[in-house]
């Protein structure tokens, strides 16, 4: 276990992460997060020449269309919807 975790640290994330822990849960908390640095070492250490880096699992296509005007300037249709209009505009109440 080379990473070791301190007090503070586990105090410190547990305030970041609005937790609060028992001084049991601190010490088994101060354990997963050395074991899990552990882990991350170890990874590490494993050879990825001609392992080309990626962001997602699965390949990623830009799924978005170009915009199109479907139904274009129909302001004479849209404003019979209008309870009230002024000058070619919805009128509606003040708010303050």
């Amino acid at each position: 276990m080379a990473n070791v975790i301190t007090d503070e640290t586990i105090d410190y994330v547990g305030i970041l992460a609005k937790l609060e822990l028992s001084a049991e849960e601190k010490e088994q908390a101060k354990k997963d997060l050395a074991e899990m640095l552990d882990y991350i070492d170890q990874l590490g250490e494993l050879d990825t020449t001609g392992v080309e880096p990626m962001s997602h699992v699965f390949p990623v296509h830009n799924v978005f269309r170009e915009d199109v005007v479907t139904n274009g300037d129909d302001r004479d249709n849209i404003l019979k919807n209008a309870p009230e209009e002024k000058d070619g505009m919805f009128l509606v109440p003040n708010t303050f």
